[in-house]
């Protein structure tokens, strides 16, 4: 069983002359090993040692031996209780100081004692480090542009590269670490910055979802004996084990800043024409288009960048993913010449654009874009569905930020797309809620009918609704 617990709760236990064993290894962002899990820490240096490298949280579990003693070496153990009301605190064996469960709860202030309480931690932790990840990789791409505009093309390349390599260490941790993150929906103002990072947080969760969904497919495939698939050199015929990566380390980082990257040739664009309010005419339109095969490419070139997986990211983002796809250049490419991680490139662009606040228009609910992407590229292609699930799978079919419906008339807001994990604003009648009520999961057997989602009702965006928000959301969109 695993349970997350905060540092800070750890370090009080510690402090009390308990002792901690994790059972599981805790790493860096980059992938250090910072305690092993069998390591029994008794100390309170370790801990502040584990804080001080950015750990908020760590799992324990008891499956591999992990668990928390007192300062008696009685093993303590978490039974999960309401939201409301205090946890039981088991003792084996059972001591006297153990008897009352409140008296104990003090000591561990902030302990996730319950799924919701765990899940509502954990989004709050990850918001914490995302905010300061993503102001970081906001000043890089900034610097990228005003480096380009400066010098008409040039950038320092190799900053942005360890910049990006220590993003992606971020990004591959979680899933979509960012998506915790509200989109711009009231102002476009940032747009490009937010945009390539957010193309490249969602795009790289979707390559790595990818990697390993359609490698473990192939792998089956060459490894099941019902397949024609054998070794031309046994004269049995006897099939092998074979092992299959798609992509391997380095090429994910490759492609990562490929993402990062992608929309690298719009500095070159005129700010009256990406900003334009109304509608684009021919003429601007192809000043748009030239974004990325001509100055994202001069752009590459002039920095003497080689890396075909960039080019091929900035060149072709906008290529055509199916036959006979529209408004798609560079016009001599077609879908099957384009590499799988563009193909990925392309999705991510598009739902981050529909996703956030235009010069031209407001921002679309993300429910509604998910659906809107599945119905245009589904069944149009074999190898597009293997990244069309990946990449519904990676951001949800409820993302959060979205808006939704309940069967018992009040709508809520989606803190996470796994479940999804809502959180209600209104009455059944619509009408704002006065005090905050307890978020919970839709997808559970123990959910009553009324409150699992109504797929009828028209969907909103949160400034179709912001008049009715109650303070305690506008405040997670607003990023007050």
């Amino acid at each position: 069983m695993n349970t997350k617990i905060s540092i800070d709760s750890l370090i009080k236990i510690v402090e009390t002359a308990g002792k901690i064993k994790t059972g599981v290894d805790v790493y860096s962002n980059t992938g250090a090993l910072l305690l092993a899990g069998d390591f029994l820490v008794e100390k309170v240096n370790t801990l502040e040692f584990l804080k001080n490298e950015g750990i908020q949280s760590v799992f324990i579990n008891s499956s591999f031996d992990g668990g928390i003693w007192d300062s008696k070496d009685n093993l303590i153990k978490m039974v999960s209780g309401t939201p409301k009301a205090p946890p039981s605190i088991k003792s084996l064996p059972r001591t006297e100081s153990m008897a009352e469960p409140q008296k104990n709860f003090l000591l561990f202030p902030d302990m996730a004692t319950n799924e919701i309480e765990m899940k509502l931690v954990e989004i709050e932790e990850i918001k914490k480090q995302a905010v300061l990840k993503y102001d970081d990789a906001k000043k890089s791409i900034k610097r990228v542009v005003t480096d380009i505009k400066a010098t008409g093309g040039e950038f320092d390349f190799d900053e942005v590269a360890t910049n990006v390599s220590d993003l992606v260490d971020f990004l591959i941790v979680g899933d979509n670490p960012f998506s915790y993150l509200t989109q711009e929906i009231f102002s476009y103002d940032d747009y490009l910055y937010n945009h390539s990072i957010n193309v490249c947080a969602i795009g790289t969760a979707v390559v790595n979802r990818f990697n390993t969904y359609f490698s473990n497919t192939i792998a089956d495939l060459l490894n099941d004996n019902k397949s024609d698939i054998y070794n031309p050199f046994e004269k049995t015929g006897e099939k092998q084990l074979i092992s299959f990566s798609c992509y391997y380390q380095d090429e994910l980082r490759d492609i990562s800043l490929g993402f990062f990257l992608h929309d690298l040739g719009k500095i070159m664009v005129a700010d009256e024409i990406l900003n334009k309010q109304s509608k684009l005419t021919t003429k601007e339109f192809d000043e748009i288009k030239k974004h990325s095969y001509e100055y994202g490419a001069e752009i590459i070139d002039k920095n003497k960048i080689k890396n075909s997986t960039i080019k091929n990211i900035i060149n072709y983002h906008h290529a055509p993913l199916y036959e006979g796809e529209e408004r798609c250049y560079p016009p001599e490419k077609t879908f099957t010449q384009l590499p799988l991680y563009v193909r990925i490139c392309k999705l991510a662009d598009i739902y981050d654009a529909m996703t956030s606040k235009r010069s031209y228009k407001e921002a679309i609910n993300p429910i509604s874009v998910v659906t809107q992407l599945f119905r245009t590229y589904a069944k149009k292609d074999k190898m597009l569905q293997y990244i069309l699930h990946s990449f519904v799978k990676s951001i949800g079919i409820y993302p959060p930020g979205s808006i939704l419906f309940l069967r018992n008339g009040q709508m809520a807001y989606v803190l996470d797309s796994k479940g999804p994990f809502i959180l209600p604003f209104t009455d059944d009648e619509g009408s704002t809620l006065k005090s905050r009520p307890d978020p919970f999961i839709i997808d559970r057997t123990d959910t009553d009918e009324a409150k699992m989602i109504d797929s009828r009702r028209s969907l909103k965006t949160p400034k179709d609704v912001y008049a009715i928000l109650p303070s305690y959301i506008k405040k997670i969109i607003t990023k007050e």
